[in-house]
């Protein structure tokens, strides 16, 4: 991100913090190999893994806001709104909103013309009411919602899923990719998405800030949606078994039609490992055996 030379200074070290800090760069380097998987040019794929990146990093930072979530933590490190207050932490998440727009229709630009339409009323889809708003909306006002399994994850449908669903099918879309592929990357996304947010809320119940890298607890106390505390440890352990099983079947048919797709079986192995490691010593569900 170009950082002018007469940025105001809080901003700018705001900025700064933010990217220096990245977490795992798990989700721009797939983008970035199904883009390249599917053709699309090095620059492109570079800019749309940036971007999408960015509108995932500024979606945490609003997420963290005391209006929100109201957390201390995130990725091992005071959030942005601790250091540099509201305001500083809504204006960086602003800016990398902003940036994030202009390397995706960069990127996009890049693709097939006969594409880039339907490319750019996805990304509007998933990232705005019919999709990370509304399920963010759903998360803040679950306290007057049903408290079920069906609701908990409409809620993670819109919050997760729907940058999952970016990570995978936008770059495929924009490259071309058939109909049926795009159908299958759209389940993976699903079943992986899901799978993330058990992870995730597993990790909520079960992990200390210095395990996650974050504030634990944080949905049993502002009455958030949590799969492992509407269902229990035990039963989202084996939802998320058969949500990695779901995916594993679904990976296998992507890839036998698309075989420079097969470095996703890597990801599946760590997401299984993770999930293994949080369940391993109180139930017996097999989530860290290896992808076919």
């Amino acid at each position: 991100m170009p950082l002018p030379a007469m940025l105001e200074p809080h901003l700018r070290v705001a900025l700064e913090r933010i990217l220096q800090n990245p977490g795992s760069m798990i989700r721009p380097e797939i983008v970035h190999q199904v883009a390249l998987a599917y053709h699309l040019p090095e620059s492109a794929s570079t800019d749309m893994a940036i971007g999408l990146e960015y509108f995932h990093t500024a979606s945490l930072l609003f997420d963290d806001l005391p209006a929100m979530d109201d957390a201390l933590e995130r990725r091992g490190t005071p959030c942005i709104h601790v250091e540099f207050g509201d305001a500083g932490a809504m204006l960086a998440a602003l800016a990398l909103v902003n940036r994030a727009y202009a390397l995706t229709w960069r990127s996009v630009a890049a693709g097939l013309p006969a594409t880039q339409r339907r490319a750019l009323e996805y990304v509007e889809c998933h990232l705005g009411v019919d999709g990370l708003l509304n399920g963010q909306s759903m998360d803040l006002h679950y306290a007057s919602l049903p408290h079920d399994q069906q609701t908990t994850e409409r809620t993670a449908i819109g919050k997760t899923v729907s940058l999952i669903r970016l990570t995978l099918v936008l770059p495929a879309m924009i490259s071309g990719a058939s109909e049926e592929e795009l159908q299958l990357l759209e389940r993976v996304a699903l079943f992986w998405g899901l799978s993330y947010q058990i992870v995730d809320d597993l990790k909520d119940v079960l992990q200390g800030a210095s395990e996650s890298g974050k504030t634990p607890y944080r949905d049993l106390v502002l009455n958030r949606p949590n799969l492992a505390l509407t269902l229990g440890i035990e039963r989202a352990a084996e939802r998320l078994d058969r949500l990695i099983g779901l995916g594993d079947r679904t990976l296998e048919r992507m890839v036998a039609m698309r075989p420079a797709l097969a470095f996703l079986r890597d990801l599946r192995f760590k997401l299984g490992e993770e999930a293994a490691q949080l369940t391993q010593n109180a139930y017996a569900p097999a989530l860290g055996a290896a992808a076919p």
